[in-house]
């Protein structure tokens, strides 16, 4: 075991954990601590506590301090020269005729290097770019392509159903979404319907799945052959949620209308399969 503290650099960004050196944190704390891409000032999100060893990566780094006043007007200045610089590298990309649109900028603290962020349609030749901004900003220059999910964390927005991004407001980190979710839960499988306002399959598709994984382990799929208080029949339609069937009963006339029944009250001799057909998996694997 051992006491770590869990550390923010971005407001909704992934925690890192840091060695307090003995020092107790409170939550929004402001702390300065060396990191892979050099010293960073960082946001307390979680307080002491102690983890088990195989959750840390090892060396924990240690925390270098509380950020002080001097550390504080440091951060302000870097925000307002970003913004500078963003107006910089807009300018030299029109010079350099790029196709790259500019997300973000980032000056780490101790202004040893200048991150730039940019979405583009594909692969970009930026050596001749970096060159230039260089040559402008006398520091390390780095670019780096991000997706449209990265993109739509950074800027923010309003979702479909008229609440701020899920990945710009709570999520640390992004969860693998595939179509096979929207299947399992029965959804239409328009990409109008399944998709956020970044093109990608919704986040929120995650946060049920288990929920209906689990709902379907012991409900009866389209296709299933059932045996009801009636007689045998086929399920042609089911409500996860109610746990109902709507079943057709081999006895019946074709004209004749399914039957509905709770889950409980029929018997599975067959059951059926929820199926992606490679059609389906090609159409829509833009959005995952």
């Amino acid at each position: 075991m051992a006491e770590v503290i869990g550390v923010r650099f971005k407001e909704v960004g992934k925690i890192y954990y840091f060695d307090p050196v003995g020092q107790k944190l409170s939550l929004n704390d402001r702390v300065i601590v060396e990191t892979a891409r050099g010293v960073e000032c960082g946001t307390v999100a979680t307080e002491n506590r102690e983890v088990p060893d195989e959750e840390i990566v090892h060396p924990l780094k240690k925390m270098l301090r509380v950020a002080t006043k001097d550390d504080l007007r440091r951060i302000e200045e870097n925000a307002k020269k970003e913004k500078d610089a963003q107006k910089i590298f807009e300018q030299k990309v029109s010079e350099h005729e790029l196709e790259m649109k500019l997300v973000d900028v980032e000056y780490t603290f101790d202004n040893s290097k200048i991150i730039f962020y940019f979405t583009a349609d594909g692969r970009v030749d930026f050596r001749s770019l970096v060159k230039d901004l260089a040559s402008v900003f006398r520091t390390r220059i780095e670019l780096r392509q991000i997706g449209v999910r990265d993109e739509s964390k950074m800027l923010g927005g309003l979702g479909v159903c008229g609440r701020p991004f899920c990945c710009n407001s709570f999520l640390g980190e992004f969860q693998p979404v595939s179509i096979k979710m929207a299947k399992d839960q029965g959804l239409s499988l328009s990409p109008t319907k399944i998709s956020g306002t970044c093109g990608r399959l919704m986040c929120c598709l995650k946060y049920e799945q288990d929920a209906y994984v689990d709902l379907l382990k012991r409900t009866p799929k389209v296709g299933a052959i059932v045996k009801t208080p009636e007689g045998r029949g086929l399920v042609v339609e089911t409500n996860l949620l109610s746990q109902t069937l709507k079943v057709k009963l081999d006895n019946t006339p074709d004209a004749a209308a399914p039957q509905t029944y709770k889950v409980r009250q029929v018997k599975l001799v067959k059951d059926g399969y929820i199926k992606v057909n490679k059609k389906e998996l090609e159409e829509f694997k833009d959005l995952e």
